[in-house]
């Protein structure tokens, strides 16, 4: 799957998607656009939206997108290192337009 990390996302968990095109909101030069915008930007490159914006789904519509959200806990690498096949084993399991909230 393609994915896509947002700003939030701590980057060194890319290493631990091997089976996955993984880029950064900063490798793709969007580190400036707001969360509407990196939703809008990513939809339909992307398979999957990787954040730890909890507030998400508050913010934006995520309803009837094609783009699959999936929501960490937390930004703190050292909490998601332990936790990186539990992570890894729900973007595979991603479906197109789902939104979720994993609890770790």
């Amino acid at each position: 799957m393609r994915v896509r990390f947002d700003q939030s996302t701590p980057a060194p968990l890319k290493q631990h998607l091997p089976d996955h095109q993984v880029q950064t909101a900063f490798e793709l030069g969007w580190s400036r656009l707001t969360n509407g915008e990196l939703l809008a930007a990513a939809e339909g490159k992307f398979d999957v939206f990787l954040t730890c914006d909890r507030n998400l789904q508050y913010q934006q519509a995520t309803a009837g997108r094609r783009l699959a959200i999936l929501v960490l806990p937390t930004t703190s690498w050292p909490r998601l290192r332990d936790r990186t096949e539990v992570i890894a084993a729900a973007v595979a399991k991603l479906k197109p337009g789902e939104y979720r909230e994993l609890e770790l």
